[in-house]
């Protein structure tokens, strides 16, 4: 099925990140607009993918993915000195025949993301 979908891991603490709030946004040039709001459950996914139907078209976006929130409230952060607050990951989405994946691996203070499948 043709949508979009992401995963947050954790890898400071080895564990799926719960209660992350992430962005949809489009983008069109300079306009910028904000698409959905949601937040990860406790295996680090969403409970609906983060697009699909009518909003999954190809175009522009980022993903704006909270993870300060995350680690501050987390109660056994690593480490108070965190480095990361909002992460964007912007991508193109070329074909609305396709699933596209955008996972994130996180820590306080480096990330990582790919298109996974």
């Amino acid at each position: 099925m043709a949508s979009l979908t992401t995963h947050i891991l954790d890898t400071a603490n080895g564990a799926p990140a719960a209660d992350v709030t992430i962005q949809i946004v489009k983008i069109n040039g300079e306009k910028r607009i904000t698409l959905r709001t949601l937040k990860t459950n406790s295996d680090g996914r969403t409970d609906s993918p983060v697009l699909t139907g009518d909003q999954f078209i190809p175009g522009v976006y980022e993903m704006v993915f909270n993870v300060g929130d995350y680690f501050r409230n987390r109660a056994t952060s690593p480490d108070s000195s965190m480095f990361l607050d909002l992460i964007p990951v912007r991508f193109t989405i070329t074909s609305e025949d396709d699933h596209y994946h955008v996972p994130l691996l996180v820590t306080p203070w480096s990330y990582s993301t790919y298109r996974g499948n």
